[in-house]
């Protein structure tokens, strides 16, 4: 991650055009000039003023539309940006409304020029709401493009609330979501949530299968500009370029952050009467450190707020991970757990010291996301710095790559038999296990940083062609541990490492 100080507008900033300047404190409706410079600059200016929340006025009945009212506002494909074009993405816009209040601005960019898309009501059919007057504008926009139907076209990624984004791949439905930026998440003054206050959508060429889009980001503590470079397909992919100007200092900045939602699965159910096997968008935070050592941390439902920190330099990826793909994992009809995207965000270039951050937060219902993961620089971001950050979001099955190590299926864990301790369950399958002989058994490297293993059990598992561990924790008196288990031969490792925090209760 690179940063630099910029000291003032005179001493750093190009002049900009009247209409960027207006545009720096609120969106402007006229075309202007535009280059690859363009968002970058004007989020420069825009740290050097004071913060100014985007417009959320909205007139009666919009600003009080419930969900199924706001569902029956739907956008008219036969008005899709660049419909009939011979191009392969069209672009849809969401109207505003609900919880989205939010005005944001979006441009049409082709051959250097920004143009506004208007507003109108004849986009929209209203089925709950009378029809809107006046310019109420959007509160976002979704990209469609022919991942297996051509009629109707795919759905690929929207961008809708605040800072967040979410895509699919190809076969796949939404699940979890990417957002822009992360300020003081967990943090208990409360979170600060930046917001994306202008898009830009470069018009795609004829038959070209990447569109790019720009935005600007927004917020007390920050500004930021992003390019996005996305291509849809088996694994659908953002190259993202971001550059962030801090108004202020920021301690707790959540970079590349995902929030995901999970509520139970066979590590943790305890508290949920529900006739479904498991219920989350991801199963698991996976990470690949800069040592290359590859680590699954199964997520948990917990009572009370929980973080986790994961110390690293210089990682080579991470991501939440829906790893259960089969109906029965779920036998939900509706939701199709097992369809939800895994997200793996692979740095581009040395991102330094720093830790990959996991908050689980505590929920009872599955509409709540209340997973977040990101990676949080060691050093906090300056006022006045410039800090650049790219990496690559990779939308699909499974993180991109060959798998060296056997993975971990599934973990299970409850009371032992003899009622007194804990045992957790763990299925490893892959590659580098096949060739294991029953009498020839792998080495276990397994711990807890409190309480003691008192068992430590390893066997095939020709059920899922893998091995299964089995181990007690006897945790004494504490309410807490940290375990950890990898299968090993030698000194060399078959398995990922789990890692997996026990909370009592």
């Amino acid at each position: 991650m690179l940063r630099r100080v910029f000291l003032s507008a005179s001493a750093s900033l190009p002049l900009l055009a009247a209409s960027n300047r207006a545009f720096a404190a609120e969106p402007v409706a006229q075309s202007s000039s535009f280059d690859a410079a363009t968002v970058r600059t004007m989020a420069r200016q825009l740290a050097m003023q004071p913060y100014k929340a985007p417009d959320d006025t909205l007139p009666a009945p919009f600003k009080d539309l419930d969900f199924e009212a706001y569902q029956g506002i739907r956008f008219d494909p036969a008005k899709s940006l660049w419909r009939g074009s011979g191009r392969r993405f069209t672009a849809q816009f969401f109207h505003r409304g609900y919880i989205y209040h939010d005005r944001v601005a979006i441009f049409e960019v082709a051959d250097g020029k920004a143009e506004p898309i208007k507003y109108s009501p004849d986009m929209f059919t209203f089925d709950k709401t009378p029809a809107s007057t006046g310019d109420l504008g959007f509160a976002g926009f979704r990209i469609h493009y022919p991942l297996t139907h051509q009629d109707p076209i795919d759905e690929v990624c929207a961008f809708l609330g605040a800072s967040y984004f979410r895509a699919v791949a190809k076969g796949q439905g939404y699940g979890l979501s990417a957002r822009g930026l992360a300020i003081k998440t967990a943090d208990g003054s409360g979170e600060e949530f930046p917001v994306f206050r202008s898009f830009w959508l470069e018009r795609p060429a004829p038959g070209a299968d990447l569109i790019v889009i720009h935005a600007l980001l927004d917020s007390p503590s920050a500004t930021a500009a992003f390019r996005f470079t996305i291509r849809p397909g088996e694994d659908t992919v953002f190259d993202t370029e971001t550059a962030t100007y801090p108004r202020v200092d920021i301690a707790q900045a959540g970079l590349a952050p995902l929030t995901s939602m999970f509520l139970f699965d066979s590590n943790d159910r305890i508290r949920f009467d529900d006739w479904r096997a498991a219920v989350h968008d991801s199963n698991g935070l996976q990470m690949r450190t800069g040592h290359d050592e590859a680590i699954w941390r199964p997520l948990t439902n917990p009572r009370d707020l929980q973080i986790s920190s994961f110390q690293d330099a210089s990682p080579r990826g991470f991501g939440l991970m829906q790893r259960k793909r089969a109906f029965v994992d779920y036998q939900d009809l509706e939701s199709r757990y097992e369809r939800r995207p895994s997200l793996w965000v692979e740095p581009i270039g040395d991102w330094g010291q720093g830790v990959v951050e996991l908050v689980e937060i505590p929920s009872d219902r599955e509409v709540n996301d209340n997973m977040v993961a990101f990676w949080r620089p060691h050093d906090p971001l300056r006022a006045k710095g410039e800090y650049l950050l790219n990496y690559r979001l990779h939308w699909g099955w499974s993180p991109p790559g060959e798998v060296k190590l056997a993975q971990v299926m599934q973990t299970r864990c409850g009371l032992s038999f003899d009622q007194k301790h804990r045992q957790f369950v763990i299925d490893f399958v892959g590659e580098s296990l096949k060739a294991l002989k029953p009498e020839a058994l792998p080495t276990l490297d397994v711990g807890t940083d409190k309480g003691k293993i008192i068992s430590a059990v390893t066997q095939p598992n020709p059920d899922v062609s893998g091995w299964r561990v089995s181990i007690q924790l006897d945790p004494e008196d504490n309410t807490l541990a940290e375990l950890h288990v990898r299968m090993m031969q030698g000194d060399q490792p078959l398995s990922e490492t789990w890692i997996y925090r026990w909370t009592k209760g």
